[in-house]
């Protein structure tokens, strides 16, 4: 039986990061991956055929990754800001127009929100209500490395109990209402707080998904990933290699014995590891169904994914550049109003009528990531992220269900479209067109997310209750085994922090 100090399940960017520390430390490392290639949802393939763009098919962005993990490992990889934070299509007196925010707060961003509500107030508003999450941003970035602070240690550190009210006491849609007026401002706010999450704005989880997606590095800005996610993990890859880890792909585990004085791993071609810690990349309902332990239960994926290559940039209606409606986030059928009454439909068992959706382009930030080629031709990729479509909703008719959601998200963007965005779609060497669709359940499938929870299970707030004795946040009910990806306290998104804090956890004791 081969040995080894720490073993690790999962070749997800997590499971690297971890590795990678270990290594350094001295320890000899063992990852084990299910697929046969490593990075689990951070990849970049060409998706189609004949075609050399390499898309980022599962995630996308990068938020929450610390400057200083790619410090410490000596990372060779980059993020690129966006200067257009988003832009919302909407209709007014029979008009088109839009919502353009732009990242760093100027004149026009005044006239953007003064065109939409016909005064200053809900730009001041913005402006004052993210002045507050910032606060709270550069109380909780700087512990993500750090072991799990008290939530008397946090709120002492903030030091201003109407931003604590706002965002852990009180639910995002309370704190909406009491912020903002205008319907369509407020569901902008609020789709921080449903990314990835199945939640209402009157329930606690889309607080907690807010946070997360406002607190990377104290900013939260949100970064294209230059050369694509995939361009992390391949990093990762080489330098956890160079440190002298071990990678065995096409290595999926059976089963985990975990003992005192040992954890032995089987996987599925009968070979067996044993090591004196085990990491798990994969999720917490996962890792119990290796353990032989009943599973916990947790919100399903909610979110489909639509991956796009365009041969030309659409038009919109209003008049605003492509360029700048695409190269940040685009927001559709994402009023305050459209996001709940989607999140009702969804949780009572019916598709949305009004689909809200997330998207952005790319390589209009990097256009590294397609031919020389393809640039010269005009060529574009496009991601679309829907939101409020529950696993569930895909049960009884996956592949109709999957066709479903793709024509209600083409023709919630065409309604802003001078012509419709199928007109603009690139068509491979088979004469198809350039769009490809992932569901909750495709998730499950191809990279092991329990129901397409891209989070693993129910976020949890990035502190401990007063009194508890975790640590870290990524410990089990086993003292040899720890949690390293989204499923540990603080592991959500592209971060790195769950692979950081579990070696951090492994190293203190050995």
């Amino acid at each position: 039986m081969s040995k080894h100090d720490v073993l690790i399940i999962g070749g997800g960017h997590n499971g690297l990061v971890a590795a990678c520390y270990l290594a350094k430390a001295g320890k000899k490392v063992l990852v084990l991956e299910a697929n046969s290639e490593i990075g689990g949802a951070s990849t970049s393939e060409y998706v189609f055929a004949g075609l050399e763009a390499k898309l980022s098919r599962y995630s996308y962005l990068v938020s929450l990754l610390p400057d200083q993990i790619i410090k410490e490992l000596g990372l060779n990889f980059e993020c690129i800001s966006r200067k257009i934070s988003s832009y919302t299509p909407y209709e007014k007196n029979g008009k088109d127009s839009g919502l353009l925010v732009k990242r760093v707060w100027d004149e026009s961003n005044d006239q953007s929100f003064n065109q939409l509500t016909d005064s200053d107030i809900e730009g001041q508003a913005w402006q004052r209500f993210y002045d507050q999450v910032s606060q709270f941003a550069q109380v909780i970035a700087p512990t993500l490395l750090q072991p799990l602070p008290t939530k008397s240690e946090i709120k002492n550190k903030l030091n201003d109990d109407l931003v604590w009210q706002m965002l852990i006491e009180q639910s995002l849609g309370q704190t909406l209402d009491q912020h903002f007026k205008d319907d369509l401002v407020k569901g902008v706010v609020l789709t921080d707080g449903l990314i990835g999450t199945f939640s209402s704005a009157y329930e606690m989880q889309s607080n907690i998904c807010f946070l997360y997606h406002l607190i990377g590095n104290g900013t939260g800005e949100w970064k294209v990933p230059k050369g694509g996610m995939g361009a992390l993990t391949s990093e990762l890859h080489q330098k956890a290699l160079s440190l002298g880890v071990e990678i065995k792909v096409n290595s999926k585990v059976k089963s985990i014995d975990a003992q005192s004085e040992q954890v032995i791993v089987e996987v599925e071609n009968g070979e067996k590891f044993e090591a004196s810690y085990l990491l798990s990349n994969a999720a917490p309902q996962v890792l119990a169904q290796l353990q032989g332990q009943v599973q916990p239960k947790s919100l399903e994926g909610s979110q489909v994914k639509l991956n796009m290559l365009l041969k030309k940039l659409p038009k919109f209606k209003s008049g605003v550049d492509a360029k700048d409606a695409f190269v940040g986030t685009l927001h559709i059928n994402e009023s305050f109003t459209q996001l709940e009454k989607a999140y009702k439909q969804a949780n009572s068992g019916i598709f949305p009528d009004e689909l809200p959706l997330e998207m952005y382009c790319h390589s209009l930030s990097d256009n590294s990531i397609l031919s020389d080629e393809l640039n010269q031709k005009g060529f574009h990729t496009l991601t679309i992220f829907a939101l409020h479509t529950p696993a569930k909703l895909f049960d009884k008719e996956p592949v109709k269900t999957k066709e479903l959601a793709k024509q209600r998200a083409l023709s919630a963007l065409n309604q802003y479209l001078v012509e419709p965005i199928e007109s603009c779609l690139a068509s491979d060497v088979n004469g198809d067109l350039c769009i490809e669709v992932k569901s909750p359940i495709d998730l499950e499938n191809e990279i092991f997310l329990p129901r397409g929870n891209i989070f693993h299970k129910d976020l949890s707030l990035p502190f401990k209750e007063d009194g508890s004795e975790i640590k870290w946040g990524v410990e089990t009910n086993h003292p040899r085994v720890f949690l390293c990806g989204a499923g540990a306290i603080r592991g959500g998104g592209v971060s790195g922090i769950a692979g950081h804090n579990a070696a951090m956890a492994v190293l203190e004791l050995n």
